[in-house]
């Protein structure tokens, strides 16, 4: 029997893995993908999600999990209005998939035991443990026995889907990654909050030459007419030129509401990153994943033996993330009436 299983192998996943295995604890780790994995994402990592690592991991970002232009100077938003704000922050560009499996080579290292092509199916609550029904492309049908579980699957996972009997909001994300030109400085990510180009919001960045373009919403069917209003609303804006579309992606996130709420978990299975549903504007989810595994691992490493505190110092020790999380959205509820609904009173 495992102390400690974690369900994905994100950086909430890997962070919640490493930090409970370098204190003694036995943990696995299970992935659903191939490592790498891939994961559709801007892959930018903000000065905190920087300094996070180096706190977590105690490790420096190497540049081989970079993509170009690797120096990310900040972010350019554009409201409902047409006003142009500019936020000026250091941070970098990275690949997911090599700063994903870095980052789970850290976990491995510190003591966990890392599987891939495994899909965590469900949990089954018992008196002193749990039992996770995993399914592996090799292996087939197979469970494994744990005190705890960390369920870092995101939006898209069984678990909690079947221990909550819900399925949850979420925004469909679309994205292409094309050969073109563009009149933007490829050092910054933009943002644009008009109604007209999404439902949600609509962004351009470069990842080594590619210029990637997308759009977000509520409604998967509209995606495909916001793509174009925004595609037509860059060539005319940006002199966006599109030579050749490489490839193009579809991704769920979770739908933030009003006043943040979280689903923090059921008994023995804690609910960490965006499985719990802690997600920054601009679907900005890393340095909250990290967060929160950090503090679902020490919950569980500082309160072992006792179930109901567990659950209850996870909550406590994750208000200060709710609570930026919240102040975040307000921020950009103020900024455009598209997310006037998230402003704090």
């Amino acid at each position: 029997m495992y102390d400690v299983i974690v369900i994905g192998a994100g950086p909430a996943g890997c962070t919640a893995a490493k930090i409970l295995a370098e204190r003694g604890y036995s943990v696995l780790i299970v992935e659903k993908c191939v490592l790498p994995r891939y994961k559709s994402c801007s892959g930018m990592l903000i000065k905190k999600t920087i300094d996070l690592v180096g706190k977590y991991f105690g490790e420096n970002i190497p540049v081989s999990v970079t993509c170009a232009p690797a120096e990310n100077k900040g972010m350019i938003f554009t409201n409902d209005a047409g006003q142009e704000y500019r936020f000026e922050q250091r941070g970098l560009n990275v690949w997911r998939s090599a700063f994903d499996y870095w980052l789970a080579g850290l976990a491995e290292r510190s003591g966990a035991v890392l599987i891939d092509r495994t899909a965590a199916v469900s949990c089954d609550m018992q008196e002193a443990f749990i039992e996770v029904k995993l399914h592996c492309k090799k292996k087939g049908n197979y469970t494994e026995k744990a005190k705890y579980v960390i369920d870092c699957e995101g939006v898209v996972g069984s678990v909690k889907r079947k221990l909550l009997q819900s399925a949850g909001e979420y925004i469909t994300t679309y994205q292409t990654f094309n050969k073109g030109t563009i009149a933007l400085d490829f050092h910054y990510f933009y943002a644009y909050l008009q109604p007209e180009l999404s439902e949600y919001d609509a962004w351009f960045n470069v990842k080594d030459n590619m210029l990637v373009l997308g759009v977000s919403g509520k409604d998967a069917s509209k995606i495909s007419r916001y793509y174009d209003r925004f595609i037509s609303y860059m060539e005319a804006n940006h002199g966006l030129q599109v030579y050749e579309c490489l490839k193009s992606e579809k991704w769920l996130m979770p739908h933030v509401s009003t006043g943040c709420p979280i689903e923090y978990g059921k008994e023995r299975v804690l609910f960490a990153g965006e499985a719990a549903g802690f997600l920054n504007p601009m679907g900005e989810g890393i340095s909250a994943g990290m967060e929160s595994g950090y503090c679902a691992a020490c919950a569980i490493a500082e309160h072992f033996d006792d179930v109901q505190n567990v659950y209850a110092q996870y909550q406590e020790k994750t208000q200060f993330l709710r609570n930026y999380m919240m102040r975040q959205w307000s921020f950009v509820g103020n900024l455009s009436g598209t997310f006037q609904h998230m402003k704090m009173l």
